[in-house]
């Protein structure tokens, strides 16, 4: 029997069904990427209460996450970790490193340099990992998909110019924002790579170890008391840990196998948009208006590159959370 285009209805109505499954499961995926950005800008209000100083919550936060991971980790990715190879354990760890000196370098410029301008450095941090995806996976970045990247990139400029302000070595502290978004950057790839074999669990358990290894190494060397802060620090360290680093960081990590690093580092650009609704609902903070115009062109930056990449990730891998 003759079908019209060659293809029997059957078929082509199961297609049509695994397509739009395939379509939504996308959307869901999307979906919870985006309530990770929301579980990082949660780390504004936390700061807000803290008072120590931001590397030392640093330590305390990974070290906290970790400590929760690991009984999981334990019980269920055991064997994962006992088979894991050394190559990909090195991966791992190098990937905490630079989330580690990620961190590093964005508290580091802050010091030398605006929070306007370390914030815009930093959030370069989507160019590096095109360049890195093209020279690594090979995979090229649509042109209107780039236009989404400018947009949002352009929002958080305006975001941060309305911020602006001065420091005591610009220069000095635009280099180590700028290495900080290359830092980032490099961690969001390597996370790819390792996310095509490993759980979300046994990755992210140690690349938070690695990172909070490598901040307290820097704190040591610098001489930073670890101890001996008010204990509303440990509450606002157990918070960003569940809900900035957990819920938050993971989440990108546990995306990367379904999307590309792109679009993960495109979309945490939003995050100052979750961080300025929070101050508006927890402190009253009324955003200036080019805040919300930053807002507005953040969220239709990521809309265009979300709806015109090509990138469909890796869903055929097998680990399984």
């Amino acid at each position: 029997m003759q079908y019209p285009h060659g293809i029997p209805p059957a078929i082509a109505v199961t297609a049509v069904m695994r397509c739009r499954i395939g379509i939504r499961e996308r959307n869901v995926k999307k979906l919870l990427i985006l309530l990770g950005v929301f579980g990082v800008s949660l780390s504004a209000p936390f700061v807000r209460i803290s008072t120590a100083p931001a590397m030392v919550l640093v330590v305390y936060r990974v070290t906290i996450a970790a400590a929760l991971l690991l009984p999981y980790a334990l019980l269920r990715n055991r064997e994962e970790l006992r088979r894991m190879s050394g190559k990909t354990t090195v991966l791992c760890l190098t990937s905490g490193l630079f989330l580690g000196l990620h961190f590093t370098c964005y508290f580091e410029a802050i010091r030398h340099t605006s929070i306007a301008s370390a914030v815009a450095l930093v959030d370069t941090e989507v160019f590096f990992v095109a360049v890195m995806m093209f020279l690594q996976l090979k995979e090229r970045i649509p042109a209107r998909a780039w236009g989404g990247i400018l947009l949002t990139f352009v929002g958080s400029l305006l975001i941060a110019m309305s911020d602006a302000g001065g420091g005591d070595n610009i220069l000095l502290g635009d280099l180590i924002a700028l290495t900080g978004a290359a830092c980032m950057a490099v961690y969001t790839m390597i996370g790819k790579v390792c996310r095509r074999e490993l759980t979300t669990t046994a990755y992210t358990l140690l690349v938070y170890v690695s990172a909070a290894l490598t901040v307290l190494v820097i704190l040591l060397i610098r001489g930073t008391p670890l101890l001996g802060y008010e204990p509303v620090n440990w509450l606002a360290a157990l918070g960003m840990a569940v809900f900035c680093t957990l819920l938050g960081h993971s989440v990108f990590s546990w995306g990367l196998k379904y999307e590309s690093p792109a679009f993960i580092s495109t979309v945490k650009l939003l995050e100052p948009v979750f961080a300025g609704l929070l101050g508006v609902l927890l402190f009253k903070e009324i955003p200036k208006t080019q805040v919300i115009l930053g807002g507005c062109t953040i969220i239709l930056g990521v809309y265009v590159y979300s709806r015109f990449s090509e990138s469909r990730g890796d869903t055929a891998e097998q680990a399984s959370d």
